[in-house]
């Protein structure tokens, strides 16, 4: 196996400058493509460059770099990014392989890590799992630190201020979101503001709701307007799409006695406020008490006592299969499993949603946390955990996994490494580390 890794983008904050700590504990040497201010302010360690180029010349320079370098694998946040896309499809083409990082697919005590892709990407989507495995003893897990929001919060603000403050130097940079330090800060502050609002305002909610329609009314958990996964891995051009899509099938095939609870994505309050759509639609149609739009109502209680959930392809998914309530998936999703979720038509489903199995929820919860869940948290790191990170490796294999061998063969095969010459793409680096190969990486950018 090779002993050189790179990594690209992260989340907002140090996470990968600490999981390069103990990569590095683990025998692996890695090195960092920094792509903006925010990304250099949280990554400080040495074997960095800072790629000043154009979108358009990334893969001839990713490529170069790669087989310069000789690197076995690519580690990254978030696999629909515009660099991210591309260096998937580079490191396919030497026999790279990519490690994604993602939220977790089970909430909220993991984190993912998967290999080449996550959710409509993930290599699971092409494998069939099975449901007659053998039951195991649950792995212990450790409960997710307190307070992300606002470190995540605070995190965020730098990050953009960082990258707005050195914008000059990375001035072909292409982001995926808006970016400026100020809008994103107000925004921020604007969640933090809605949170205290709505949550007083919807205090009484659940005493207003239950009383009426317990176990006979459906959630509709709202993913963040802007989350790829929307966009890359469902139908929806729009959450309003969604939301529109929802509702008329609501109304001409849900029985009369039913009602329909929308929820708002904790993350998208500084962003987005559907309050005017609902209101609209509720009275274009008649849907006065039997359509409910929430922010900060408890997410457990309304899954526990729902009769199902109708989503995208949100990870709420899972979280209602653990609470027993039947899921319809209108997205491409892992868990969207025969045996799992609901099959039939969203039609079908407001009068014959169905029973979870929970024995085929459990074994894939545990084939999830065997092969690509990570019991830790991308902002804050667990307490009382010995690695730079704070991370509890799931199992084994993961262990295993992410850990260098010298003499463990790569499922890909080794391409025949040659130094490429140089484009003319505007880049810099810093390598402060005393390694044989600092001249070469020198070179290579």
């Amino acid at each position: 196996m090779r002993r050189n890794v790179l990594f690209l983008q992260g989340p907002v904050g140090p996470f990968f400058s600490l999981f390069a700590q103990d990569l590095e504990s683990r025998g692996f040497n890695v090195f960092k493509v920094n792509f903006n201010g925010g990304d250099s302010f949280f990554y400080r360690r040495n074997r960095t460059i800072d790629y000043r180029g154009k979108l358009k010349d990334w893969a001839a320079y990713l490529e170069r770099t790669l087989q310069n370098r000789d690197i076995g694998r690519i580690y990254l946040f978030g696999d629909c990014r515009a660099y991210h896309r591309i260096a998937r499809e580079v490191a396919e083409r030497v026999g790279v392989r990519v490690f994604v990082f993602e939220e977790g697919y089970i909430r909220p005590n993991f984190i993912t890590l998967e290999e080449s892709g996550v959710n409509g990407n993930s290599p699971m989507l092409e494998k069939p799992i099975r449901f007659d495995r053998e039951e195991v003893e649950p792995t212990r897990e450790f409960l997710h630190p307190k307070s992300v929001f606002l470190l995540t919060a605070v995190y965020a603000i730098l990050y953009y201020t960082a990258a707005t403050l050195k914008r000059r130097k990375f001035r072909h940079y292409h982001h995926h979101r808006a970016f400026n330090p100020v809008t994103e800060g107000a925004r921020w502050i604007l969640s933090a503001y809605r949170k205290m609002r709505f949550k007083r305002k919807e205090r009484h909610m659940l005493s207003e709701l239950l009383p009426q329609f317990e176990g006979n009314y459906f959630l509709c958990p709202l993913q963040v307007h802007c989350d790829m996964q929307v966009s890359a891995h469902s139908g929806f051009n729009s959450i309003e799409h969604f939301i529109g899509e929802v509702i008329d099938s609501f109304i001409k095939h849900a029985p009369a006695n039913k009602a329909i609870v929308f929820k708002h994505h904790p993350l998208d309050r500084g962003y987005t406020d559907y309050s005017l759509l609902f209101e609209n639609l509720i009275s274009e149609n008649g849907l006065r008490g039997r359509v409910f739009y929430v922010h900060d109502v408890d997410l457990p209680l309304l899954l526990k006592n729902a009769q199902g959930t109708v989503l995208i392809n949100s990870t709420v998914g899972m979280s209602s299969l653990f609470h027993n309530t039947p899921v319809k998936t209108l997205g491409t999703a892992i868990y969207n499993l025969p045996g799992v979720t609901y099959q039939g038509s969203l039609e079908s489903f407001w009068t014959d949603s169905g029973d979870v199995s929970k024995r085929a929820y459990h074994q894939f919860r545990q084939y999830l946390v065997e092969r690509n869940q990570i019991n830790g948290s991308l902002y804050k790191p667990f307490p009382g955990v010995s690695n730079a990170a704070g991370l509890v490796w799931s199992s084994e294999t993961l262990n295993t996994e992410h850990t260098y061998d010298e003499f463990r063969q790569e499922p890909v095969e080794r391409p025949n490494l040659r130094v490429v010459a140089g484009l003319d793409v505007d880049s810099t680096s810093t390598d402060l580390s005393q390694d044989d190969h600092s001249d070469e990486w020198r070179k290579s950018a």
